[in-house]
């Protein structure tokens, strides 16, 4: 066993939408997994834009509708993939409703909002992300509607005007566009995407044990106290 004299700080690049389930699972397993490598490695996650449906209009699409046109999937079907991904939620902590969400909606907004609270504070944008992900999949509600974004923003601890400014305006808009093309000309077509120190890259919602097995086998590579700019 070897010591090292610091910590290895990791940065931790979460490229994900706020309306795919395996990206809730990913964070909360991300999450298990570093408090099981703390203290010893710490990280900063910075959380990335993807719309996993661009084009979806604003009042949003039935999700049978829209999972039975992308898939193909029968409700039977979909009602197991539903308690699979519930029980993997559980398992890490995160809840899934057992009706699922009834609804599919555009997160363009949530992906500007997200982009904001990054400027703002690292901690409050992770807060923000786990609370949109919460309002979606916990509480089935409207990741696209200003009123959820707004007060989804405040508990986060930001400004809820300024919140309201942005959402009113399209501010950001441009930034996080390019942020998003940057990461799809990158080769990044699935999320979540999980890049530490921007250049390993682990896919998938995994398992807490293959997030912990990677977090070390990087930072052991990785100099003591590594800087996160």
């Amino acid at each position: 066993m070897t010591s090292t004299s610091s910590p290895s700080r990791l940065k931790i690049d979460f490229v994900s939408d706020v309306s795919c389930p395996w990206c809730a699972i990913g964070l909360s397993s991300l999450e298990v997994a570093l408090g099981k490598v703390a203290p010893e490695i710490t990280a900063e996650l910075h959380f990335q834009p993807f719309e996993l449906n661009p084009q979806m209009p604003p009042e949003g699409q039935d999700t049978f509708e829209h999972l039975n046109q992308k898939y193909g999937s029968t409700r039977e079907q979909q009602a197991q993939s539903r308690e699979m991904i519930r029980q993997r939620g559980a398992a890490v902590g995160f809840e899934f409703s057992p009706e699922g969400r009834p609804r599919v909606y555009n997160t363009f907004n949530a992906h500007r909002l997200l982009h904001w609270a990054e400027l703002e504070s690292p901690a409050k944008q992770a807060a923000l992300k786990k609370l949109l992900l919460k309002a979606y999949f916990t509480d089935s509600q409207n990741p696209s509607d200003h009123e959820v974004l707004v007060r989804a923003a405040t508990e986060a601890g930001l400004d809820a005007a300024r919140a309201r400014q942005i959402l009113d305006s399209d501010e950001f808009a441009q930034e996080t566009r390019e942020r998003e093309r940057m990461y799809t000309d990158a080769g990044i077509h699935s999320v979540p995407a999980i890049i530490i120190n921007d250049r390993h890259l682990i896919s998938g919602g995994q398992p807490v044990e293959v997030f912990e097995r990677a977090l070390r086998q990087i930072a052991g590579a990785a100099p003591s106290g590594l800087a996160t700019a």
